[in-house]
């Protein structure tokens, strides 16, 4: 008796431990978080040539240009060949992908290399 109780608390707590809850959210809280994420990463990406983008919407269209102009619900992309542009609502955004360094990004790799520069000149003028 004693053994068969113990057995079935111990079957218990294992399928208790081996149970998981999964939270699962509505398309309408999914698609709002991604929306956000969209949103913040371009406007961290900027404003300008310099902040190139490529994005692919939820159609399947891919557009490549920089951020000309970021509003509240959408922003603006243009061509920088042909200076072509195209109104983009955060929403339509499946991915993207930004090619822009930041400003601590670009003085790092400045003082990297002229560590290297200096670790070279050092090693160079201790044995010659």
């Amino acid at each position: 008796m004693f053994k068969t109780l113990l057995s079935m608390i111990l079957v218990t707590l294992i399928m208790a431990c081996g149970i998981q809850t999964a939270y699962a959210d509505s398309k309408a809280e999914k698609q709002a978080r991604l929306t956000e994420k969209v949103k913040v990463g371009v406007a961290r990406l900027g404003v300008g040539e310099q902040a190139r983008i490529e994005l692919k919407l939820r159609d399947k269209t891919k557009i490549k240009g920089y951020v000309r102009e970021v509003g509240d619900a959408d922003f603006v992309v243009a061509d920088a060949k042909t200076g072509a542009t195209a109104r983009v609502a955060y929403a339509e955004v499946q991915t993207v992908h930004g090619h822009n360094l930041s400003t601590g990004a670009k003085i790092a790799i400045g003082l990297g290399i002229l560590a290297a520069i200096l670790t070279i000149w050092l090693i160079l003028e201790n044995t010659g």
